[in-house]
């Protein structure tokens, strides 16, 4: 504290006016410093206690997130920034990084008063499928740090439909009776889509089961039947046309059939069923079937299987059986997954008895701690129609048969070794007339110890 000292000056005896005019201007002096003093203390506490806070850019939101985003379209968010400080500021630049993200509404310099608002528009329009990630950045006159939105997004491949079969042939269907078979949509695509009609032209051609719109995920499969109901003798064409919001908005299913009035001969196929057993998911599980004709010949025209899990092979279509006289093919197991799966393998032909069913199930698992995949070269002796695969513990055996059917593939998963173990395998051809060939090489596997 500064304490004023002017009565103790007027105090003293003054002898001559010159002394007392220097006491004067000695007082006023040191009076006038008193009061600089205290001006100046004024001034730094007014500084240090009551300054308005400098401006401050605050982003609303202060990141973006566009979600999944489909290639070709653009999604737009709204952003605004404000002045949450006591003073004005000026952005003088903004700038955006990242692939596909941009920014529209800002007019540079931007000055933001305390408390304004300013409003602009953040766009994302993916330049490729996949995860993006990008930045906006604020640069505010007289500073150096930059305020920042985080932007990110993903880039999706539109919904892309596909039909398996892409076509149908019902070939021979008598008169007064009707034909059925599946039909499997497919989105190939990476994202949503949606079937909005589902039209049918040609003479006895139908479907059923299918109730539009219906909405695909990425990798979804919708099953119904498509039906031919000759109307008399004569071939009959027709189509399936389905309209949807995917990439190929209109897809066409080409469809034929014949009405005949003739009974034609039989088709069999046997076995009537097939079960595959347990079979490690990801893996295949072999087995053979036959078809035989009786009667007069019959012409197969195709088959279906209304599971992916499941597949035919070994027939070339149109199939010609003369009666009395079968043809072979292999049927595949691949579970996707754990569980039982079933399904149906459609033969369509010209057979009184069109179509000819046969039934299919099997059982994935998960994989064993250990397991052992086989696989051989083919057989080039003629008639070969499968393998048989032997195991011993001892390199020359005895080895014993471990396979419960013939295998008709060159490969073989045996899921039942024991850790620690080693084991030998040897592997046999079979021919149509139940005649086996020697042993093949002898294969090793050393089996981890738990």
């Amino acid at each position: 504290m500064c304490r004023r000292r002017k009565a103790r000056h007027g105090s003293l005896e003054l002898r001559s006016r010159p002394w007392s005019l220097a006491l004067v201007v000695l007082t006023l002096a040191f009076l006038a410093g008193c009061q600089g003093l205290s001006s100046a203390n004024s001034s730094n506490s007014q500084q240090n206690g009551n300054s308005n806070p400098p401006g401050v850019l605050t982003p609303s939101p202060a990141s973006f997130n566009f979600g999944s985003v489909q290639l070709g379209d653009t999604k737009t968010l709204p952003e605004s920034v404000a002045n949450t400080g006591s003073t004005s500021l000026t952005v003088s630049q903004v700038s955006v990084t990242g692939a596909g993200f941009s920014i529209s509404g800002v007019n540079l310099p931007l000055t933001v008063d305390p408390g304004q608002r300013t409003s602009f528009s953040v766009s994302f329009d993916p330049t490729a499928a996949g995860s993006s990630s990008g930045n906006i950045a604020f640069t505010i006159a007289g500073e150096t740090a930059k305020v920042n939105v985080g932007l990110s997004g993903d880039g999706v491949t539109p919904g892309t439909l596909t039909a398996n079969p892409a076509s149908f042939n019902f070939g021979n269907v008598q008169v007064g009776s009707h034909q059925s078979q599946w039909e499997n949509l497919k989105n190939t695509g990476g994202s949503n889509l949606t079937i909005s009609q589902a039209n049918v032209s040609g003479t006895g051609f139908s479907i059923s089961g299918f109730a539009p719109p219906v909405t695909l995920t990425p990798g979804q499969i919708y099953t119904f039947s498509v039906i031919f109901t000759p109307p008399g003798a004569g071939t009959d064409n027709g189509s399936l046309s389905l309209t949807s919001d995917a990439s190929n908005p209109t897809l066409t299913v080409p469809l034929t059939g014949t009405g005949t009035t003739l009974s034609g001969g039989q088709l069999a196929v046997s076995p009537a069923s097939l079960d595959f057993g347990n079979v490690i998911v990801g893996t295949n599980g072999v087995q053979n079937g036959t078809l035989s004709a009786s009667g007069a010949s019959v012409t197969v025209a195709s088959v279906t299987v209304n599971s992916n899990e499941f597949k035919v092979s070994g027939l070339n279509f149109p199939v010609t059986i003369p009666a009395g006289q079968n043809a072979q093919f292999m049927v595949t197991f691949t579970p996707q997954a754990t569980g039982v799966a079933s399904a149906t393998a459609t033969f369509v032909s010209d057979a009184s008895n069109s179509p000819t069913v046969q039934s299919l199930t099997g059982t994935g698992i998960a994989p064993p701690p250990h397991y052992v995949d086989l696989s051989w070269a083919a057989s080039n002796s003629q008639g070969v129609i499968g393998y048989n695969i032997y195991r011993g513990t001892v390199s020359g055996g005895p080895y014993n048969k471990i396979n419960t059917s013939l295998d008709p593939s060159t490969q073989y998963t045996d899921d039942s070794v024991v850790a620690g173990q080693i084991y030998y395998y040897v592997a046999t051809a079979m021919n149509s007339s139940d005649q086996e060939s020697g042993y093949s090489n002898q294969a090793k596997a050393v089996i981890p110890s738990p």
